[in-house]
């Protein structure tokens, strides 16, 4: 009895530690987002009355991806493309359905602003594996699936690896097929290494990078 007791007890106090750092970092996510609008409420503003002189269309692209849980949710940024255009659901620099400031806003990430709404009513987290399209949650298995434990991030380690994907996509023979079999497959592994290592302060430094990298 002993010695059960002395194997299940750090790991009780390690899983509980773990459910109130996440709890912590949810309510993190909820303050900083609501101060994140806030303050950049003027140049949201800007950019959305340049979308709408840049383009027809709405200023926001509404799309389904797969949140906590493999619930499914609507993500808010700022539309980058030709409004009801079609196509894959891959995007490479070379894209033509990338409107003018689209290309800017992509690049620089700014379109992703507006998913501060998203982690405000507790959709999404600042930090965290970007959300999926339905359809790739679905290909997760076995292990893999612990990822759905975790709110959708704005940024993350691999996000932050894989900052110029378009471009790097466009370079390739077929971006879709590179993406599923080589950029796909090595997020899952980071994402997974992000999940069993998480502390608050590795998040704050992924912020800071994403910010100032």
């Amino acid at each position: 009895m002993l010695r059960q007791f002395s194997i299940w007890r750090p790991c009780s106090v390690a899983k509980n530690n773990h459910k109130i750092g996440f709890f912590f970092k949810w309510c993190f996510d909820r303050i900083a987002a609501l101060a994140g609008l806030v303050v950049l409420f003027l140049p949201l503003l800007v950019i959305a009355i340049l979308i709408k002189i840049d383009s027809k269309g709405p200023v926001f692209f509404m799309q389904k991806r797969i949140g906590k849980g493999g619930k499914p949710f609507r993500i808010c940024k700022f539309r980058t493309m030709i409004h009801q255009s079609e196509g894959d659901s891959i995007t490479t620099a070379t894209d033509p359905r990338v409107t003018r400031i689209g290309h800017w806003l992509r690049h620089s990430k700014v379109d992703c602003l507006t998913e501060l709404v998203n982690v405000f009513i507790g959709q999404m987290s600042l930090v965290g594996p970007r959300p999926d399209v339905p359809g790739y949650a679905d290909l997760l298995q076995g292990d893999d699936r612990r990822l759905l434990q975790l709110r959708p991030g704005i940024t993350g380690p691999a996000s932050i690896k894989y900052r110029n994907e378009e471009q790097l996509l466009a370079q390739q023979a077929d971006p879709k097929a590179y993406n599923d079999t080589v950029i796909w497959p090595d997020k899952v592994r980071i994402n997974l290494d992000y999940l069993e290592h998480w502390s608050f302060g590795g998040d704050i430094k992924l912020i800071f990078k994403t910010l100032f990298h």
